[in-house]
């Protein structure tokens, strides 16, 4: 049986992606200030950003939720305090921690702010799950090593009022949890405080010591052997059986993506859960755009037993890509645009936005802001104008495949 239709969670790694997860149906969005979250080299929010973000967020109803998530050192924990008060201030829907000291200092300092428990924190079983609420947190964000009947059993046995939350799409780590210390090893950045290098996505090869300088490239077929190939979780098939299993969340990975891949995910996902919610299958069309980002190959990770490993290659997949973003559209399709990436009157694109269905278009016509016919646009964030097929909303995206180049 279906349960409650669950919150879908989308990534806000600036305010353009933020204004994307917006748009295009995020019932909240988590992002990070410029401390403490797990995502360094995402653009991350200021404190007036921060501020503008939760106003703007609340002004649609939809929930923000900061992380604040790394393992804070000695010289760390003591700015904690007024960072914690600066988020109740602003009016932070939740905090998401994932060191019990933390959660001590939220309980004092964020009185208002609810706090999630982290993925960090490798949430495994009910006890670790009821033990964490009697410490003070309204919600935990399980660990993706978990199968459905695992997280099933931790929802039967843990506090009804305990929010439990799942990944159900994006990157996934090759160590517990992403508690990984092999970045910091390799790198000297630390993955456990935002700063990941990302080295289990490396090219890696052999080299022999007597033989310096010979680097003998390791094959991925049946019978070879695999370094760290880590691929990307995409449940949006399965998203009827993580609503049964009784999820109060459903979370998009990607703060350090793009905005395009903010809007996109984050759409597909929407009408993944409003389809299983109302008892209907998902319209194919929707089911495809996740394979219009850039993307690892795709599985299920745990959620289905051991996901294995995959034997052909470790590179992302980048078939499409954004050319166009809509500023503002009139009744008749007439738009103004901002440019990503150079395009020409002749070219065929694909026009996709919030709820507009993908469709293919010809570009039979550009004209700059004073009416000035043009053959080509090509200057980055330059303004240009042309008719589009019908009206879309603001924030819908012009895009084509990466071999039409």
């Amino acid at each position: 049986m279906i349960g409650k239709k669950p919150e879908l969670l989308a990534p806000a790694g600036d305010m353009e992606r933020l204004r994307m997860a917006l748009a295009y149906g995020a019932d909240a969005v988590y992002l990070a200030g410029d401390t403490f979250g797990m995502r360094a080299f995402a653009g991350n929010f200021g404190p007036e950003e921060l501020k503008t973000a939760v106003d703007l967020c609340h002004a649609q109803g939809v929930r923000v939720h900061v992380t604040c998530n790394t393992m804070p050192r000695n010289e760390e924990v003591a700015k904690l305090p007024q960072w914690l008060e600066y988020l109740d201030e602003t009016g932070v829907d939740a905090v998401i921690l994932a060191d019990v000291g933390v959660l001590s200092l939220a309980i004092r300092h964020a009185p208002h702010v609810q706090r999630h428990i982290s993925t960090q924190a490798s949430i495994v079983n009910y006890q670790s799950a009821r033990a964490w609420h009697e410490l003070g947190a309204h919600r935990v964000i399980l660990a993706r090593e978990l199968s459905l009947e695992e997280i099933r059993e931790i929802r039967q046995k843990a506090p009804k009022e305990l929010e439990i939350e799942a990944f159900a799409h994006g990157a996934m780590c090759v160590s517990y949890s992403g508690r990984c210390l092999l970045s910091n090893y390799m790198t000297g950045r630390d993955s456990n405080r935002g700063e990941c290098a990302q080295p289990c996505r490396y090219r890696y090869a052999l080299m022999e010591e007597k033989r310096p300088g010979e680097y003998f490239p390791i094959y991925e077929d049946n019978q070879g052997t695999y370094i760290m190939n880590s691929r990307d979780m995409c449940m949006i098939d399965h998203v009827p059986q993580l609503m049964e299993a009784g999820l109060d969340s459903l979370k998009l990975e990607g703060r350090a993506k793009s905005a395009y891949y903010a809007a996109i995910v984050t759409g597909a996902y929407r009408h993944a859960i409003d389809a299983a919610a109302a008892g209907e299958s998902l319209d194919p069309v929707w089911r495809d755009e996740v394979e219009h980002i850039s993307h690892r190959h795709y599985s299920t990770g745990f959620y289905f037993g051991q996901p294995g490993q995959f034997t052909q290659d470790s590179r992302y997949v980048r078939d499409w890509q954004i050319v166009a973003k809509v500023l503002s559209c009139d009744s008749e399709g007439n738009a103004t645009l901002t440019l990503n990436n150079k395009f020409s009157v002749g070219d065929t694109l694909e026009l996709v936005g919030p709820d507009v269905r993908p469709q293919s278009l010809t570009v039979e016509g550009l004209w700059d802001e004073s009416g000035e016919a043009l053959d080509q646009v090509r200057k980055p964030q330059m303004v240009f104008r042309m008719k589009l097929p019908q009206a879309v909303p603001p924030l819908s995206l012009l895009r084509r495949q990466a071999d039409a180049l």
